[in-house]
């Protein structure tokens, strides 16, 4: 006899209001002062990323991070990977500042300045001009294939193909001359690994922003997921005024005087909903999937406007003013620099600061490490005389030509010895031996001990002179 088994049937649930789930979210075009920051923003970072590769400067290439030769070049600043220091540096400092920015207006930099929000901006814009607005485009997607949409959903892709393509090989061009790239790519003569690497870095442009989009914000992004640790009661955050909106109307009620006393600012357009370009309704209250891209703002701002209400229903607040105006707290805002975590990100911005400028200011012109010979420790040549050697790593960080001479300090009558001229060529890296001799009397007298000294080096170009001293040892045999 078999058991009876209870089947629990599983349902869908309602989605939330304005959220498209598992749909592509078609953003509707808007207008408006953050609408115009963004496209600034847009504009600024890709002639930075596209035109700074393209630069000159003294014949070669202003920006480049050529890793085959361990060299990278950003202007007169020559860095090897003994340098990784001064990377560092700059990562502490924008970790810093990605901080800073987050606990004083919240996500900005994901609706502003973000890689994935700035192309994905520019795909959804392209994505505008061959399909459409929001109305066009979800017609379109319920529409048969037809010449028509044949024609518009290939440029379409067409364009977008071009912008990844141009975009990973601007990517590559800050590690390989670009400009003989682009001579080669005219020639279809570009090398293996720089056609791999832009056809790779062409391919993740084109899917994160052409068809993931707000799935990166929503589920790939970790800065996202962190956030909500960075930020206070003080925040700008782009919010929703509950107590002035509500009760929603519609905008029938909103034109008419006695329906406006009962009913609150919002006339239900959803329009806020339809701008997003992460599908959320920021009626709902703070999220998570928020990138304050201030799109919402601009739409609402619109709206208002059109039915003769004052802007700010949907603006930038602080969770302190919002609970004011809901009855639950003082509206007492902390001064920015009165905010613990504040200073604490501003005091280490500056000491990182400092630390690169002051390290960048004491770089000297040539590199030295001196390491001893490890085949003859100490021996004895000519009528008593003791001879160490050395090698010499010796690295030029600058573009021209360097004399080095080589001396010793703390070691009384020593003499140093050059089997070969101390010239370095740009950016040239070589080892030299160097022998370092104690006269006979002098080793008599210090028999069987271990001396410390100094290495100065003195390095000379047509502009300026240079002098670093590096530490080692002179052995004296018994």
């Amino acid at each position: 006899m078999s058991e009876s088994r209870r089947i629990i049937p599983i349902m869908p649930g309602p989605l939330l209001p304005g959220v498209e789930a598992a749909n592509k979210v078609q953003a509707r075009a808007t207008n408006g002062r953050f609408t115009r920051m963004r496209w600034a923003t847009l504009w600024a970072t890709q002639l930075f990323f596209f035109g700074i590769p393209w630069l000159q400067w003294h014949g070669r290439q202003l920006a480049r991070f050529d890793l085959e030769a361990k060299r990278f070049y950003l202007g007169n600043l020559i860095l090897l990977p003994q340098d990784l220091i001064f990377l560092t540096g700059l990562l502490v400092f924008c970790a810093m500042l990605l901080f800073v920015v987050t606990t004083l207006a919240g996500r900005v930099w994901c609706g502003f300045s973000c890689p994935q929000t700035v192309y994905t901006e520019l795909f959804m814009w392209v994505e505008r001009r061959f399909e459409g607005d929001r109305h066009l485009r979800l017609k379109l997607d319920r529409s048969p294939w037809t010449a028509q949409k044949l024609l518009r959903r290939g440029g379409k892709q067409a364009t977008w193909v071009a912008i990844s393509l141009w975009t990973g090989f601007t990517f590559v061009g800050w590690f390989s001359p670009i400009r003989e790239m682009a001579q080669q790519a005219l020639h279809l003569d570009m090398g293996f690994w720089d056609t791999f690497w832009a056809g790779f870095y062409g391919l993740l442009c084109y899917t994160n922003a052409g068809f993931l989009r707000e799935k990166v914000c929503l589920h790939m992004c970790p800065y996202g997921r962190f956030q909500g640790a960075l930020m206070d009661a003080d925040t700008l955050i782009v919010a929703y005024d509950a107590q002035r909106g509500e009760p929603r109307g519609t905008q029938r009620e909103a034109r008419n005087k006695a329906s406006a006393q009962q009913a609150g600012a919002c006339v239900d357009c959803t329009v806020c909903v339809q701008v997003c370009p992460t599908g959320i309704d920021i009626r709902q209250g703070a999220q998570a999937a928020c990138i304050s891209c201030a799109l919402c703002i601009d739409a609402c701002d619109h709206i208002m406007d059109r039915i003769g209400q004052p802007r700010g229903l949907i603006r930038f607040a602080t969770p302190r003013e919002l609970d004011a105006q809901q009855g639950a707290g003082a509206n007492t805002a902390t001064p920015v620099f009165a905010r613990h975590r504040v200073r604490i990100y501003a005091g280490l911005m500056a000491l990182a600061v400092a630390a690169l400028v002051w390290s960048v200011m004491q770089r000297p012109d040539v590199r030295v490490d001196v390491i001893r010979d490890r085949g003859v420790m100490a021996r004895m040549v000519d009528d008593g005389v003791i001879e160490n050697v050395y090698r010499l790593q010796l690295m030029n960080q600058t573009e021209v030509l360097q004399r080095i001479d080589l001396g010793v300090d703390e070691l009384p009558g020593a003499q140093v010895v050059v089997r070969e001229p101390m010239l370095l060529g740009p950016i040239e890296d070589r080892q030299v031996m160097v022998a370092v001799r104690l006269p006979a009397a002098e080793a008599a007298r210090l028999r069987g001990k271990i001396l410390g000294l100094h290495f100065r080096i003195a390095s000379r170009s047509d502009n300026q002179t240079s002098l670093i001293r590096e530490p080692s040892t002179f052995i004296v045999p018994r």
